[in-house]
């Protein structure tokens, strides 16, 4: 199979009909063997009823169904696990990315041998203080803390070589950040084409200010691990060790003051205290790391999801 289109969704019944005769047309014009993998997270819509119906049309469709709604990165990340495509396309589901963009994505990962290459709505229809200008803010901390040049790290439409989605785990909020889970990963040929934005046709956006938030823990987090999840001791080690001498040669100082002026009290000084509590915070940091060290990702339900449904399989 050639392609594997992914749509992660949430209360988008109106707009799967046409976005699913839009795919079917572009992938039957380029003569593509193809399947598309709708995944509802937990829509309180028609949006499975409307699959199901669909999937009596397209033999292509494939469905997922959650018990509740989990979030992007979850339907993300189930439907790279049922991918069998050559080439893995993700697209959101209000028609604001064009399938037609799909041939030229293809092109750039057979033919020019990228790992994974991202849209970049140059142009966008979206609110400017709500969305545009969080969206910049973003892109230009992911691009400075991560040292890959793209525009637009949360667009929707996306490619990748099937060996990058199988190789990555998406959760949180981290589907926002996916070309650097990729670049984690050691998929470091990372491409970007400019594409074109559709004002969205039905529904509302799903963007909010506790998505703005999360957003930047997520990227805080995916730093760290990327650094230091393989080893946390190096970062709590390194860190409690500091506390810890810190603390450790002020005492001896404050020790040292005392034999040579014995009228000073010793618990008459803040700096005493201050020495005591930094040597305590170094011991708990340096537990910290080793007990980090032992359940270092082992957090084997992380990206267990509770379906209720499956069609097409």
């Amino acid at each position: 199979m050639q392609i594997s289109v992914i749509i992660p969704l949430l209360n988008e019944a109106d707009s799967l009909p046409e976005l699913m005769q839009w795919i079917d047309r572009v992938m039957q014009e380029h003569k593509y063997s193809y399947e598309v993998i709708m995944v509802d997270d937990g829509s309180d819509d028609e949006s499975w009823t409307v699959i199901e119906k669909l999937r009596t049309e397209y033999s292509a469709l494939k469905g997922i169904r959650f018990q509740r709604n989990y979030g992007k990165s979850a339907a993300l990340n189930e439907g790279f696990k049922a991918a069998q495509g050559d080439i893995v396309v993700t697209m959101d589901a209000d028609l604001q990315d064009s399938p037609d963009e799909i041939p030229e994505f293809y092109n750039m990962i057979t033919n020019e041998g990228y790992h994974l290459v991202s849209g970049w709505k140059k142009k966008r229809y979206d609110n400017t203080f709500t969305k545009n200008i969080p969206s910049k803010i973003y892109n230009a901390v992911a691009r400075r803390s991560s040292g890959i040049q793209l525009h637009d790290f949360n667009c929707g439409i996306k490619a990748y070589q099937l060996k990058v989605v199988k190789s990555i785990e998406v959760f949180g909020e981290m589907h926002r950040y996916i070309p650097i889970l990729a670049k984690w990963a050691g998929f470091k040929k990372i491409g970007e084409k400019v594409v074109v934005h559709q004002a969205r046709k039905y529904g509302t956006t799903k963007f909010g200010w506790e998505r703005f938030v999360n957003g930047f823990l997520d990227l805080m987090t995916i730093q760290f691990l990327s650094k230091f999840g393989k080893k946390p001791m190096q970062f709590f080690g390194l860190i409690g060790t500091l506390f810890f001498m810190i603390g450790f040669i002020s005492v001896v100082y404050i020790t040292i003051s005392k034999f040579m002026y014995p009228a000073t009290s010793i618990t008459n000084k803040p700096a005493f205290y201050i020495a005591l509590t930094s040597m305590l915070i170094g011991v708990q940091l340096f537990l910290a790391g080793f007990i980090a060290e032992l359940v270092n990702r082992n957090a084997t339900e992380r990206n267990t999801y509770l379906i209720s449904d499956k069609i097409g399989w």
